[in-house]
């Protein structure tokens, strides 16, 4: 063990319910911000069917200016840049149902 010489300082009494209490501290503060920061987490802990409620308010864009027009027509091209740099072209071929979309600027 490493760290044996630390329980000539602190008691073993005081200092592993003092670890332990520490890590669910710990644990309890993480449990409060994922339920407090996510829809999803109480909507499956009440027994809703994942994907309702508010997740799909987080798809919509308030700020219209920074979303790209997306094809609506069958046959139309898209140029798609890859997360790595390349570029691919994908064609539509149904019409497409727009969740969001968003441009990312290189720049």
């Amino acid at each position: 063990m490493n760290n044996a010489k630390m329980w000539l300082v602190v008691k073993p009494t005081v200092g592993i319910p003092l670890f332990l209490s520490a890590v669910a501290v710990g644990s309890f503060a993480v449990h409060v911000a994922v339920l407090s920061n996510t829809s999803w987490v109480s909507d499956f802990l009440s027994g809703k069917e994942l994907g309702s409620g508010d997740a799909s308010a987080a798809l919509t864009a308030t700020d219209n200016s920074n979303f790209a027009a997306l094809p609506s027509a069958t046959g139309e091209r898209i140029t798609v840049v890859l997360p790595d740099g390349r570029t691919a072209v994908a064609v539509v071929q149904e019409a497409p149902t727009i969740v969001a979309s968003r441009i990312v600027s290189s720049d």
